[in-house]
């Protein structure tokens, strides 16, 4: 399967928003795209009302992309899986989830799957989750509300313990001894291809480190050849590498110079007509973000929970 929309696109707006002259106002100078009113009535999406109605409300989730969403022993799983679960929830409904592939970049896959509609004229979901937040991007994109802030993804380091003997794990994001990017000028490390890590450390000062870059279709292929030591170390978002650690992995947070773009927010899109089903589903998420049950969803995954910006 292709990540090459969610990781490039991701890339793609977060560099927009890194580069945007902090002298102008937002969205100043920001051209929009299509207007939504010339999206057909049949792809604009059930209302509120039509989603008590029905019973149901409807979720679109990027296929087997784990920890985020997958599909295992015939069930979704996933934290972005359980986030829905608790919207539907706090809206009294059942939820339902579409997994969907990235397509070219983020803005194709609002399209697609939250406004218009795909060209087989299959219809749009009523909410997407992970879906990056930028308020840069927010401006290109006049028929999405970006809303339901739920968690933070930050960049780490996923090291082998006996390539790295030295190293001290603790409780703190940076294990004294750990790997940093200076390493890879020797040391070898797995990356998924066209990432964010991958462009990180292919552009590290130098060009050093390219030769020691190994590219991988996923990051669970990327932490599949650090387990099996085809690799020393890999870099990625924080919940895969800990989803995927084996025995004899660490992961840790250490800097990462000149590196902008190394966390940002994750939350929900949802039709620009329906703001009040945004307004109730950004409920549902501050309400399991303030009684616990998100950090708890992390947890159950094993993974490291860090609150978003709201």
């Amino acid at each position: 399967m292709r990540r090459r929309g969610l990781a490039g696109g991701l890339c793609a707006l977060l560099l927009a928003g890194a580069v945007a002259a902090p002298a102008l106002a937002r969205c100043e100078d920001v051209v929009p795209g299509q207007r939504p009113q010339n999206t057909p009535r049949e792809f604009v999406g059930q209302t509120m009302e039509e989603i008590e109605e029905r019973g149901s409300i409807s979720f679109a989730v990027y296929e087997e992309f784990p920890p985020y969403s997958f599909v295992q022993d015939g069930q979704p799983m996933g934290i972005d899986v359980g986030v829905g679960r608790f919207i539907a929830d706090a809206l009294g409904v059942e939820p339902e989830f579409r997994f969907v592939q990235a397509g070219e970049n983020l803005q194709a896959d609002l399209m697609t799957y939250v406004w218009r509609g795909s060209v087989l004229r299959d219809p749009v979901a009523n909410v997407m989750l992970r879906v990056p937040y930028n308020s840069t991007f927010t401006c290109l994109v006049e028929q999405v509300v970006f809303t339901g802030q739920y968690g933070k993804e930050e960049i780490a380091i996923a090291y082998s313990l006996a390539a790295y003997p030295d190293a001290v794990v603790s409780d703190a994001p940076r294990h004294e001894g750990g790997p940093v990017p200076a390493f890879f000028r020797y040391d070898t490390v797995a990356v998924e291809n066209d990432s964010i890590a991958d462009f990180y450390l292919t552009a590290f000062p130098g060009g050093q480190i390219g030769p020691n870059i190994r590219r991988y279709p996923t990051m669970a292929a990327a932490m599949a050849a650090l387990a099996a030591g085809e690799v020393m170390a890999a870099m990625g978002p924080r919940a895969q590498l800990q989803f995927g650690a084996a025995d004899g992995v660490a992961v840790h947070q250490p800097p990462l110079p000149g590196f902008a773009l190394g966390a940002w927010t994750v939350g929900l899109a949802v039709h620009h007509s329906h703001r009040d089903l945004a307004y109730a589903v950004d409920d549902a998420v501050t309400a399991a973000l303030a009684d616990g049950r998100m950090a708890a969803l992390y947890a159950g995954y094993g993974l490291t929970f860090t609150p978003p910006d709201r």
